[in-house]
């Protein structure tokens, strides 16, 4: 069977994106299973003139790359030149990872639709117009004779935004990286090296994602000057790791305008293993965002035995299979009181860990790709 990829989101423009993320760690992992089984599987890709796919962990038996001038136009690949790309290739399926192009409509199409966030949150949580994510999501699941996408509750709001028939969906939950996010020991001179460089404190509360209005950052620093108001034997720090994203000037602002900005610490995106280093030492993990289609850092906070509390939006319940303790993320006072209650008593935190490791234990870039795997044979043999 060979399978050509719209690899524009394996491309440096999504680096850094959770589609990057995952169209990246499915192709690898679907590129292992293949060669571990010796399934007769032939992946087709794109790239851009100059690039090595083989310096960028793709390199496999199972994996050709075909060079394309129309891979930097994107405006033009997203309209037809991947479409008339792919078909050149006579593929038995076509596979889009991130439905940001029209399919091709010469052999079945597979495209992933991660989520509906831009039609169910407003305009100005993005930093560009959202009625171009908005129309490809609807040729893509129009076209697609399968649509994947990665949690019930993104399925649910598939159907309700787009009307697709939900037979046509499946939902592959995403995986995430083992050998950072675990729950091993700490290194304490790493440790201590990490936390001094920030000028961090033991307990410190940790917030760790875009720092965007999705994700309710905002909102969170309130809840935390409602903590300090109340009792002044609260002390321990608020750590937010991550990168700048959408409508961060409001949550600088509101940082700014807080009594206690001088305990609200900044870092910055940070690198992976930085990252999974500072989770790890963190005393709670709080998840407030609005919307989300999967929600990896809670995830990888659960899988590094870390106790979490979260929001009750979206799939975040779902996800973390209802065992955490969840805050309504539109109230500060009540985002405030679940917080103070976690750091407050052993007893749940110890529980928070327990169930959030047996919980993250049962997602992995493995079966992701597995799944996916399964579903284009699916989608081959029933067309």
């Amino acid at each position: 069977m060979i399978v050509a990829i719209d690899s524009l989101a394996l491309t440096k423009p999504f680096a850094r994106t959770g589609t990057y993320a995952y169209a990246t760690n499915l192709l690898k992992g679907c590129l292992r299973i293949v060669e571990g089984t010796g399934a007769d599987i032939e992946f087709h890709a794109f790239v851009a003139r100059g690039e090595n796919w083989a310096t960028n962990g793709f390199a496999s038996p199972h994996l050709r790359a075909h060079e394309s001038r129309l891979l930097k136009l994107t405006r033009l690949w997203r309209l037809g030149g991947m479409a008339v790309s792919t078909s050149l290739l006579r593929p038995d399926l076509v596979f889009l990872p991130a439905g940001v192009a029209i399919p091709s409509p010469v052999a079945p199409a597979v495209v992933t639709i991660l989520d509906a966030m831009y039609a169910k949150l407003p305009e100005e949580f993005f930093g560009s117009p959202t009625s171009r994510a908005k129309f490809f999501a609807r040729v893509g699941a129009k076209m697609a004779r399968k649509v994947v996408t990665i949690s019930n509750w993104s399925k649910k709001d598939l159907v309700e935004v787009f009307g697709i028939d939900s037979a046509k969906i499946e939902v592959t939950y995403l995986g995430y990286n083992k050998q950072l996010y675990n729950a091993t020991p700490l290194d304490p001179e790493r440790s201590a090296k990490l936390l001094d460089r920030w000028r961090i404190r033991k307990p410190f509360v940790l917030c760790h994602g875009l720092v965007q209005l999705r994700k309710n950052v905002h909102r969170l620093i309130q809840a935390w000057d409602r903590l300090r108001s109340a009792s002044r034997e609260f002390d321990p720090q608020l750590v937010l790791a991550g990168g700048m994203g959408h409508g961060h000037e409001e949550i600088l602002r509101v940082r700014e305008a807080s009594r206690n900005r001088d305990q609200i610490i900044l870092t910055g995106e940070l690198p992976d293993e930085e990252l999974a280093l500072l989770i790890k030492n963190a005393s709670l993990c709080v998840i407030p965002s609005l919307y989300e289609g999967f929600c990896l850092p809670m995830v990888e906070a659960m899988a590094c035995g870390v106790p979490t509390v979260a929001s009750n939006s979206s799939c975040i319940p779902e996800v973390s299979g209802g065992e955490l303790e969840y805050f309504d993320p539109y109230s500060t006072e009540q985002m405030a009181e679940v917080i103070q209650r976690a750091l407050g008593d052993s007893d749940l935190r110890s529980r928070l860990r327990e169930k959030g490791l047996a919980r993250a234990a049962e997602f992995s870039w493995e079966r992701c790709a597995r799944e996916t795997l399964n579903l284009f044979g699916r989608a081959v043999v029933h067309g």
